[in-house]
């Protein structure tokens, strides 16, 4: 599991969550300095599955995504879309085994 952060073209910054494969688990939301991706990433690290909210949706072309949201509910990031539920699913599964697998 790789987590990766960006600078965008116009100075915010990003992370990725990827599993061992290489894809791309979660985006997160932008951030306006690397630090604060910077203690994201580190408040991920520390985290448990208790504290994770994963919020379930399907957007307007019937395809599936995720919102990871932390314990006060602020947005974290978003997955990719996802063909069907069962899919999503996995793609939880395997992101929550990525973010405790975080060293």
């Amino acid at each position: 599991m790789v987590i990766t952060i960006k600078k965008d073209a116009n100075n915010k910054y990003t992370f990725n969550l990827k599993a061992k494969s290489g894809s791309i688990l979660l985006n997160s939301i932008t951030f306006n300095h690397k630090v604060e991706a910077a203690k994201t990433v580190n408040n991920l690290k520390s985290t448990n599955e208790k504290e994770l909210i994963f919020e379930r949706k399907t957007n307007f072309d019937g395809k599936f995504l995720f919102n990871l949201k932390n314990r006060k509910g602020q947005l974290i990031g978003s997955s990719k879309l996802y063909d069907s539920e069962a899919g999503l699913e996995n793609g939880i599964t395997n992101t929550k085994e990525s973010i405790f697998s975080i060293s």
